[in-house]
């Protein structure tokens, strides 16, 4: 395996004059939260959530791409950050404007009740210490009767809703131990020693206002904690696996370096330029990777891409884990808990890796390296054909450009990638791994709501529910969004057999929620009907290739259906208005519904041939077993967008085919070579047509 930081091989051009669509600095950060603290007296400390990027108006950014890519001057575009902070050890939660152009405070409003801001890696971290370091909670522990020096470790768990005392910004910690007979291994899977301790810890007042005790049973039932029964560990880490031998390297190199360019623009800016697709990455607190300005040869594609929103609810209807349904991005974030992916070999290849800048609690920078990896891989055939006559085969390969990010969310991975091909299709890609939430359960106990992965040890039913926002720009702004449908032709004296078939067209003329229809092959496309394909006049468009997955089970008066808007549709069409990113709402956190992406859609807009928003869902329902534990095997779904009338022709034909000097590949056997016989007419000079077999 290689793995090379190849900055040179990955063609990194100079740096350029930042951009009005670069992330902040660690400078802009600074200076940010000193205007916001110059709002109030020295002595008052503030808890920075977010001090991000306010992206510009679209309507004065969309000119201002324009004249770049054109060569035309560009007018000045205001730059802003958005802030997102409390007045430290209060509920009082602010959303801030700063204007970095003219260097003050433009906007500060105290947000009202119902309104909770996200945790924050060094909140959660006080969190754990608060919940452990609590009397009462010591005592608790102590009548397990654990061995001397077990280390009992604390996730805290966003608090969720369901209406009853929930008001309070809380947390609710689950309590496991690291294998007891090896306390000194930090790296040890607490997850399989889940303890029926859970306290509850006021986010405000930072001390434990309530111990819950986990049923462990079939129903309701809590028992007070007893002598704890000791299983035997489970451990992921190889260290504790007697390994395979047999298995052979497989080295991905490449000699010549790798075929993207990345141009820095000023301190935080990237380009990224590959086979004939350009676009822009940005990168922020709680959405991750963003994409904007994508484009082919030259051609708009979308303007900007990034996952939106996440949610993870649970089926298991008992308190307290009946409020468990994670918002991953809204409640912490998807920059917040990216990896460092220059510690493992979390990518192959020459690899050109992303920094970022984020904020600290305090306002201060926090840099964090290599969070996401950019390189180039080998996905299989692109197309190929084999003319049977001759015997010749024409073929090219699938390379395909990676743009990922891995994140870690307590016990839950996500490996998050959009994946460009030669053929101008992209891909975002999701694989879901890390270890299966875990909760005590007594032996012998079967539930319908879970599976028991190891003695003691019970995994929850759980659905992860995405929301991929995409602003389409497909040759322009002005889309709409069409499916089809394949449907039987009814016999007829046109159609004796019974055999033929149509694809209908309908047009979404409102905003609104819509879902696949698998039965009749539904495929969304977005469509610009003012540019036509030259060869067959018909709209240029992408279509959308979603997976179907099943919708939120939760109740829809439930708490979990009220707050996830985005979960009960396979795509929400909007019509575009500044702001509106997060499919979930702005602020997930024991938020209550009301402000996301469902709300958006029923305003029962125009969405025709005008400038829209997709929201794509696509998910996993995830029935447990035991094969997930102690760490799960990736679980892969994507979405796809591929062009649709948007080319003359495949427009992957002028890929090079492979050469065998360079792939350097080794016969294991010698194959008999496959050629099969055919007939063949000419046309001979005076017309006559002769037959001959070739074998």
């Amino acid at each position: 395996m290689e793995q090379v930081s190849s900055a040179p091989s990955a063609g990194v051009a100079k740096r350029v004059p930042s951009h009005p669509l670069s992330p902040l600095t660690s400078s802009e950060i600074i200076h940010v939260a000193q205007l916001v603290q110059a709002l109030y007296p020295a002595s008052t400390s503030l808890q920075y959530k977010a001090i991000t990027l306010s992206e510009p108006p679209k309507a004065q950014l969309v000119s201002y791409l324009e004249a770049e890519h054109n060569g035309g001057r560009t007018r000045h575009v205001e730059r802003t950050a958005f802030v997102c902070y409390y007045i430290r050890n209060t509920d009082k939660l602010h959303e801030a404007i700063v204007s970095l152009s003219q260097q003050k405070v433009t906007s500060n409003v105290r947000l009202g009740p119902n309104i909770h801001g996200p945790g924050d890696a060094q909140e959660i971290l006080l969190i754990e210490k608060i919940a452990l370091e609590d009397e009462a909670v010591k005592a608790e522990i102590a009548k397990l009767q654990l061995p001397k020096g077990t280390a009992v470790i604390s996730d805290p768990w966003i608090y969720g809703s369901d209406g009853i005392n929930d008001e309070k910004r809380m947390y609710q910690c689950f309590l496991y131990m690291r294998d007891p007979h090896n306390p000194s291994n930090t790296n040890s899977n607490y997850y399989a020693f889940p303890l029926t301790i859970s306290p509850v810890v006021d986010a405000v007042n930072l001390q434990v206002i309530r111990i819950d005790l986990l049923p462990a049973g079939a129903d309701q039932t809590v028992k007070e904690p007893q002598p704890f029964e000791i299983p035997p560990p489970n451990e992921y880490d190889p260290e504790h696996q007697q390994l395979r031998t047999d298995l052979k390297p497989l080295n991905v190199v490449q000699p010549e370096g790798a075929s993207f360019k990345v141009t820095q623009v000023g301190e935080t800016g990237r380009v990224l330029e590959w086979q004939k697709w350009f676009f822009r990455i940005g990168f922020n607190q709680r959405e991750g990777m963003v994409l904007h300005d994508v484009r082919y040869e030259g051609r708009s594609v979308f303007y900007r891409m990034s996952l939106s929103d996440l949610v993870i609810p649970y089926a298991d209807p008992r308190h307290p884990f009946h409020k468990k349904a994670a918002f991953d991005l809204g409640d912490a974030g998807a920059g917040v808990m990216a990896n460092n992916l220059k510690l493992g070999c979390d990518c192959l290849g020459s690899i050109h890796y992303l920094d970022a800048v984020l904020n600290t609690d305090k306002g201060e920078p926090w840099h964090l390296e290599n969070v996401v990896c950019i390189h180039e891989q080998d996905a299989g055939i692109g197309w190929k054909h084999t003319n049977y006559r001759s015997g010749k085969a024409a073929l090219v390969r699938n390379r395909e450009l990676v743009v990922q990010s891995i994140i870690t969310v307590a016990n839950y991975e996500y490996v998050m990638a959009f994946i460009f091909n030669q053929a101008g299709e992209v891909k975002y890609e999701v694989r879901a791994t890390g270890v299966v939430s875990t909760q005590p359960v007594d032996d012998g106990v079967e539930v319908p709501w879970g599976t028991t992965v190891h003695p003691g040890v019970l995994a929850a039913h759980h659905q992860h529910i995405f929301s991929l926002r995409v602003d389409p720009a497909i040759d322009g702004h002005n889309n709409r969004l069409i499916y089809e449908e394949a449907h039987s032709m009814p016999r007829s004296d046109f159609n004796p057999h019974g055999v033929g078939y149509t694809v209908d067209q309908t047009l979404v003329e409102k905003s609104g929620g819509l879902d696949l229809d698998i039965e009749h092959n539904r495929t969304f496309k977005i469509q610009n009907t003012a540019v036509l394909n030259p060869v067959n006049g018909k709209p240029v468009s992408y279509k959308i290739h979603a997976p179907p997955f099943q919708k939120m089970l939760a109740d829809p008066d439930s708490f979990h259906f009220k707050r996830a808007e985005f979960a009960d549709h396979n795509i929400y069409v909007t019509k575009y208005h500044d702001g509106e990113l997060y499919a979930g709402g702005k602020y997930t956190n024991q938020s209550r519904g009301g402000d996301g992406v469902r709300s958006w859609a029923n305003r029962n807009e125009d969405v025709k041939d005008t400038d829209l928003v997709l929201f794509i869902q696509f998910g996993l329902q995830h029935v447990t077993r035991v094969e997930d534990f102690p760490v799960m095997p990736c679980e892969i779904i994507h979405v796809a967008f591929k062009p649709a009338n948007f080319f003359d022709k495949n427009p992957a034909l002028d890929v090079p085919p492979p050469k065998q000097e360079v792939n350097r590949s080794t016969l294991l056997s010698e194959p008999e070579q496959h050629h099969q016989p055919s007939v063949e007419a000419k046309v001979a000079g005076k017309g006559e047509v002769s037959c001959s077999s070739k074998l």
